[in-house]
């Protein structure tokens, strides 16, 4: 049988966890590596054992080869990249945030239903096995009703003044940093889990240091200055708390930072049901803390022996043998091409272009509540489409 062969678009700290994972699966070949510059393109070919190197993306859309395009550049690129691969007729795996604005979002959404190709956003933290299995107590009703949904998603990498990465300008990040760069994932997260949907917010946020230095030469996400360089005033926030209400009555809060010492990816979720409460951290993935009112608690660990049927499938190695954050990435990659080699849509876990919509109309909420200072409403994906076109 015929191997899917994928091509892979940035080859950055994300694009080459991408490779990594997507080798694991055994039945999908990497073929080609798109970086802007032919040479820099066939260097990182080289280095990464992919035949095929493209310094432009729209002359690898052209190879009948490749099935499926990973988007994996920065996020100022991802609408029109996304656009065109969807038109060239590849199935498409793109990184978060879908695109910068709601309306690039929703016209993709769109598209993607229009050609009928398997896509999805990649929303990795759906992957974990014990996520997985709180969701699964949660429509087993072990919780009870789900009164408070808590998160947050605590980083320290640019916690200095002379941290700076391209994130930080709204012409290639966003609007929104941390609330669209890790809030988006805390928001998705919280959803998924817990089946409601934020109907409304009300936002605090702050950018806690308002002049950065932005090195010479690039710095690495992650990788903080290596030099003071020049200021720059920044535009986005480092910080943001906000309150949530969701359809069906629940309440809760997510708090995003990227200047908060000794987080290094601290994404942490907790459920309060009228029953009890499940608290899951991506930084200890391999076990979940269930609390009762009138019973001792219980600590849940990944052994496919004690979980739910559902997060079986997200499961490889017997209890003790911890999976993490590289095997979430696999689970993704093997829900999506399970579901492009067998021609159906990909499990729920996959977060659609839907989904990543729908997150786009939270944060232009979180932006609009912090500009108002009030309570801000969520469009609904729908309501949202109807005002569009009206």
């Amino acid at each position: 049988m015929r191997k899917i062969r994928a091509a892979i678009m940035g080859a950055g700290f994300i694009g080459k966890a991408h490779i990594e994972a997507i080798r694991r699966l055994g039945f999908v070949d990497i073929v080609a590596v798109v970086q802007q510059g032919q040479s820099r393109a066939e260097e990182l070919a080289a280095e990464l054992h992919i035949p095929k190197a493209y310094g432009n993306y729209l002359d690898m859309l052209q190879d009948e080869e490749i099935d499926v395009v990973h988007n994996c550049t920065p996020n100022h690129l991802h609408y029109e990249t996304n656009k065109q691969v969807l038109l060239h007729g590849k199935h498409l795996l793109s990184e978060k945030p879908l695109t910068l604005t709601s309306e690039e979002a929703r016209e993709l959404y769109r598209l993607a239903e229009q050609k009928e190709r398997v896509t999805g956003v990649h929303f990795n933290y759906r992957q974990f096995p014990m996520v997985q299995h709180l969701r699964g107590m949660v429509l087993d009703g072990e919780l009870g009703d789900i009164r408070v949904v808590r998160g947050h998603y605590l980083q320290d990498w640019l916690l200095y003044e002379t941290d700076y990465n391209w994130r930080i300008e709204p012409e290639y990040g966003g609007a929104a940093r941390a609330i669209g760069d890790i809030g988006s994932h805390l928001y998705d997260l919280g959803q998924y889990v817990s089946g409601l949907r934020v109907s409304e917010v009300l936002t605090d946020m702050s950018t806690v240091i308002p002049t950065r230095y932005k090195p010479l030469k690039g710095a690495s996400t992650f990788g903080g200055g290596e030099d003071r360089g020049e200021p720059v005033a920044i535009r986005t926030e480092d910080y943001c708390s906000i309150l949530v209400k969701f359809e069906g009555g629940a309440h809760g809060v997510f708090t995003v930072s990227q200047v908060s010492a000794g987080n290094k990816n601290a994404l942490e979720l907790t459920l309060d049901g009228s029953f009890a409460s499940g608290n899951w951290k991506q930084e200890e993935p391999f076990r979940l803390l269930v609390g009762y009112r009138d019973k001792p608690g219980q600590t849940v660990r990944r052994d496919p022996s004690q979980l739910k049927k559902e997060a079986l499938p997200y499961v490889h190695y017997p209890g003790g043998h911890e999976e993490g954050w590289t095997d979430s990435l696999k689970n993704m990659m093997q829900q999506f091409y399970e579901a492009v080699r067998d021609g159906r849509k990909p499990a729920d876990s996959v977060a659609s272009f839907k989904d990543g919509y729908e997150i786009m109309l939270i944060i232009d909420a979180v932006l609009q509540s912090a500009r108002s200072g009030t309570w801000e409403k969520v469009e609904p994906a729908g309501a949202a489409d109807r005002n569009a076109i009206l």
